[in-house]
């Protein structure tokens, strides 16, 4: 996969003045956002200058008109007021202010006037669970609006983790790029480890199958739709900016968005095999189910033969001479009748020994 080269990293401190190029990266490390915080990092020329919160808003309108500035607004962790007042600023359609604000999207592409907006889920996995998290995508010709929550830190990934200089000098399109190409590779381990978990359960369900078993069955198949669920949508978003010719996306940007296209063909077709699987461990599971219950019930009726056996002489003959065989006074034709139908009996069973039944 293609990097994106980084000549300086963004400030760590809320800071007005520009960032010379040769500035370390440790000394421009990125602070850990609290909620609600507003970060705008602007590129231009070989100068970067971060500003945050109320500062950033203040300076938010002009650095957008200047045509030299490339400009990243982070907005991390802010309720609807503060979103919404950043939109406004940015010039935002009113229709893309209330999505913002409202978040709870699909996964979706959509062109609002000059601007395009991306909304992409960010997954995880815990305790046995996938959790989705949703990333929303402002991208304009000369910005990027991003909006999430505190849990993501789009300055750790790792195309802008040595700075945020080189791809957004590159563009807008690029640094999104960056940061959507980061997201996508986060779904592999995830995907992996529910792989995994079809293997282990492949394997246990051949030895037994219980309840348990099942239930983990239906839960893996319901996070595989959960995971198909949000990169599907994705996968044809990414086919669109790799092929339509857009203001904010470079034809050598496009080239990269192409890439992160092909990694979701490729995800999207392990998906299918792992719902394969998992749908092939649970005909295996009932298979065995059903195995076993031929078993039981093969079991049941050879104790049937030997038993209703007994009872069929038994019922016949009647318990009226079991009086005399008590008081000893019984005739041969008592004896030989028992002795003969514990004979039988013994007989099939070993006859239904030999072919399994029992």
């Amino acid at each position: 996969m293609a990097k994106s080269p980084s000549d300086i990293a963004a400030a760590g401190a809320p800071a007005a003045d520009p960032v010379p190029a040769s500035a370390p990266a440790a000394a421009l490390e990125p602070e850990r956002p609290s909620e609600g915080v507003v970060r705008m990092t602007i590129v231009e020329g070989n100068t970067t200058s971060r500003l945050q919160g109320e500062a950033a808003l203040a300076e938010m309108p002009e650095a957008i008109a200047r045509k030299t500035a490339r400009v990243w607004i982070d907005v991390c962790g802010a309720g609807p007021e503060l979103k919404t007042r950043v939109a406004t600023l940015l010039g935002l359609h009113a229709l893309l202010v209330e999505d913002l604000a409202e978040r709870d999207q699909r996964a979706k592409l959509e062109q609002v006037e000059d601007v395009l907006h991306a909304v992409i889920f960010s997954l995880g996995f815990d305790d046995g669970q996938i959790y989705e998290r949703e990333l929303d995508f402002v991208l304009g010709e000369r910005f990027l609006l991003t909006t999430h929550g505190k849990w993501w830190d789009p300055f750790a990934t790792r195309h802008v983790r040595a700075g945020v200089a080189g791809p957004l000098g590159k563009g807008p399109g690029h640094l999104m790029w960056c940061l959507a190409d980061d997201v996508i590779d986060g779904y592999f381990p995830i995907l992996d480890q529910l792989g995994d978990e079809i293997d282990e359960l492949e394997n246990k369900v051949v030895g037994r199958a219980d309840r348990a078993l099942l239930e983990r069955l239906f839960d893996l198949k319901r996070q595989l739709i959960q995971v198909r669920r949000v990169t599907s949508p994705e996968r044809e978003m990414f086919n669109v900016l790799s092929s339509r010719e857009e203001k904010a996306i470079s034809a050598e940007d496009r080239m990269y968005f192409r890439d992160a296209y092909d990694h979701l063909i490729r995800l999207t077709d392990e998906l299918d095999t792992y719902r394969e699987l998992a749908s092939a461990t649970l005909e295996a599971y009932l298979s065995t189910v059903n195995n076993n219950l031929s078993l039981i019930m093969k079991r049941l009726t050879g104790v049937t033969v030997v038993v209703a056996g007994v009872g069929a002489i038994g019922g016949i003959f009647g318990m009226s001479e079991a009086q005399f065989a008590f008081r000893g006074d019984e005739g041969p034709g008592f004896w030989i009748v028992s002795v003969g139908s514990l004979v039988l009996a013994a007989a099939a069973a070993i006859f239904l020994r030999r072919i399994d039944w029992i």
